[in-house]
This record gives structure tokens, sequence and C-alpha cells, in this order.
């Protein structure tokens, strides 16, 4: 009855755990499970806090039948036979991850992956999803008033701090609403208005995103009424919220055909994008959508040339791509920011970008590791939903090894490998190798 926690190394910026002090205390007091935790300097729960719960400070992890992190582990860490339980990556093929599954397989170990942790309905139940979202909404709107600022529109935007300056979730609410209220008693200059914020998807991610923006005076439109929104009779005390979602994104390429959410999730290469028509009413969009390979793109370099040089300037500023899939559904995400550095501005016409907020075109906020900007936050809540799943694990491993059909269905849908094997929803895998 023994489980380790790995410490995140892949960035300095990665302080989060997948269980904290409090629940290690749970399983040991409630079911006898004694945690072995990796020393870490940089965790946000510190090795202490740990310690005086009863949990094990040490390096080796080999006694520990269960492994929990949260980014991808290096394959010298694995050991033969290990049940190891991340975010792995390689669910889409991921290329750069192979290297490290292969390396599993070949140990015989266990990969069970949180993204895949879903109930009989497909929802996920284990996630960092909400966090990634508040963050990455709190960055977007840090670009936004540090580029006004850049045009002398000087805002109330200007006070807002990057998501990793604040110490909670509940401290950047109180900071937004403050200037939420003085928006609304000041009103925004004309050139930003209608200032609207569209967001991409309804999931997780999206309803974090959302969250944020909820601490500002807004009115929510359709994506029919964003087309139609002019500068006649616009408010200039709120923000204007739009969701939109696959039907208002993609259309059949059959024009006989309808819209069908399931057939569009198995067949994305039927569909094609219908989303630059709403580019040019956006001021800022939240990508926040689940996106596959095939899938049409949102966002293309070609849309954003030929919008910039039919409006000179484009209305839309900041694109804060939650999503984050390299040259996917925003084809200028193309790389990864860092939380003290968290945007770059790409320019449509000359196809080029540059690190900050300044300069002409669309600033890019896209993150692979929003959640670590706010890491207490975003690994309570993510412990809070894992630790009622580690005793049933365990007790799958009662014989020595994983009996895959002891454990719960909701875990059964995320092994990946078994005794390394690519488990049958995976097979497909096997091309990517």
């Amino acid at each position: 009855m023994r489980i380790g926690i790995r410490r995140e190394d892949k960035s300095k910026w990665e302080r989060r755990v997948a269980l904290v002090p409090e629940h290690v205390a749970l399983l040991k007091d409630k079911f006898g499970i004694q945690t072995f935790v990796q020393p870490s300097k940089i965790r946000i729960f510190p090795d202490e806090e740990y310690k005086k719960i009863g949990a094990i400070i040490q390096k080796d992890l080999s006694e520990c039948p269960v492994v929990f992190g949260v980014k991808e582990m290096p394959s010298s860490f694995f050991l033969p036979g290990k049940t190891y339980v991340f975010f792995s990556h390689v669910n889409k093929g991921q290329l750069y991850n192979m290297p490290m599954l292969q390396c599993l397989m070949d140990l015989k170990c266990n990969l069970i992956d949180y993204e895949k942790i879903e109930n009989e309905k497909g929802q996920r139940l284990i996630f960092f999803g909400r966090h990634a979202g508040v963050a990455g909404m709190v960055d977007s709107l840090w670009a936004y008033g540090q580029h006004l600022k850049y045009e002398g529109v000087h805002t109330a935007f200007e006070k807002i701090k990057k998501a990793y300056e604040y110490e909670s979730v509940d401290d950047i609410k109180i900071v937004l609403k403050k200037i939420g209220n003085e928006i609304f008693e000041n009103g925004l200059p004309d050139k930003v208005c209608p200032l609207v914020v569209g967001f991409t998807g309804y999931g997780n991610v999206s309803k974090g995103a959302q969250e944020i923006l909820d601490c500002f005076p807004f009115i929510e439109i359709t994506p029919e009424e964003l087309i139609s929104l002019k500068k006649k009779n616009i408010s200039k005390i709120h923000l204007y919220k739009v969701v939109l979602k696959e039907k208002n994104i993609v259309v059949p390429k059959d024009a006989s055909a309808k819209f069908e959410l399931q057939d569009y999730f198995a067949y994305p290469e039927k569909y094609k994008s219908q989303f630059a028509q709403y580019i040019p009413h956006l001021t800022i969009l939240m990508n926040c959508i689940y996106w596959a390979l095939g899938s049409p793109r949102l966002v293309t370099k070609a849309d954003l040339k030929e919008l910039s040089e039919r409006d000179k300037q484009l209305k839309l500023k900041v694109i804060g791509d939650v999503s984050c899939d390299i040259e996917g559904s925003i084809e200028i995400t193309i790389k990864v920011t860092e939380p003290d550095n968290p945007s770059y501005i790409y320019d449509p016409l000359t196809d080029t970008e540059i690190d900050g907020n300044e300069g002409e075109g669309v600033i890019v906020v896209g993150r692979d590791n929003l959640p670590c900007e706010i890491p207490k936050d975003a690994s309570t809540s993510f412990s809070e939903a894992l630790v009622g799943f580690v005793p049933d694990l365990l007790a799958a491993h009662s014989t020595g090894k994983l009996n895959d059909i002891e454990l719960p269905k909701e875990l059964q849908t995320a092994l990946i490998l078994h005794n390394g094997d690519i488990t049958k929803d995976y097979t497909y895998l096997k091309k990517f190798l």
C-alpha cells in the first residue's frame, strides 16, 4: 500500500503536484496508504508539509508500485513493471513523446493518462482545464492592456498583472472586479469599443476563462449578433462576450448535408471552417476548444493577411490560445511562451513574429502549462478529483501486477499501456512508434 509522487522538473515554472498534503494524509489515515515524495525545491507545497503529515521524503520511489506525476517523465526514471499516472501527451500520436512510450512498453509498464479518465458520457473527470482558462484569460487581458498602452491608449487594463504574479484565483478576482467597477464608472475609450471577447468551446477551459471575464461588466451576445454588431448604440461601460460552438465554427463541405456534432467529431475531414467571418468583429479571441489533426483551422495566416490588407488595421488584438496546438487550430501559434514572457506579436503582412506586445499585428499568448501560474489552487482542485481513485488503483495491484479488470471503468478508459502492451482503444498509436 505504497504510492510515489515524482517531483516535477520539466520547467522551472512547474510547481504543481498531483496529490496535495491534505489528501496524502487522508490516504494514510483512512486507507493505510503510505506516500513517498521526491524532494523538490520548487513545488508549491514544500517537503516539510508532506513530512509533517507522515509522508516519506526520498528520491528513490522503487518501493512504490504506482507513481503519480503531472507532466511527462523522462525515460531514465521508469522502472520495470510499475504503473505511472501522468499527462503523457501521446494520445494524439505526438512524435516527440513516442520514445517515452516505447520505453514504457519495453519495461512492461502500465500507463494511465489523466486526460483520458472519463465518465460514461465521455466527460473528463480529472483536469487542470479550469485553471488553464483562468490563467490564459488573465495573461491575455494583461497583454491587451500593455498593447493599448504601447498604442498610446490608456485604460484600466494596464493595472492587470500576469497570472503568476497573483497569490490565488480569489486574489485575481478581487483585483479584476475593482478594475471592472472602474470601467463601469468611467467607460472605455471610443477607439476600443465595442470590446468583444470571443470564446471557442464550452468545456472546463472555456468556463475558467469566462469566469475571469465575468469579473467585468459585460453583455453576452450570440454569434449572429456579433456579425451585426455596429458602432452605433454600443455600450462603453460593458465588454461584450460571445461563445462560439462547433456548429458556429464549421460547416459540412457537402452543401446538402447538415451539421451533426458527433459526425464532426468522428469525421472532421468532412467539414470546413467558417470562422473567418467572426475574426473582423473580435477584439480578443480565447481559443479553448479541443482540436485534432485533420480538423479545420479556426484562424489561418491567409485569413489574417487578407483582413490586414483589407482593413489596414485589424480589430483583433489578442489570441489567447489555451489549447496551444503548434500550427494547429490557430496557425500563428508557432511556439510556446513562458509565464514571464507570455506573448509575442505576429505580423500577417510580413509573416514574422517578435516577442512582447509592441508592433503591428496580432498578439499570441500560446501556453501549454498555464495552470502552473496558479499552482496552489490548481493542485488542490486536481488532487480533490484524483484522491478518490487512488485506493481502487492500488487494490487492482493486490496480486503484485495490475489487474485491469479490477480497475474502475473510468480508469480502464485511461489505461494506454497494460504490462507494456498498447490497449485496445489505443492501437492506433502503433503507427506513430
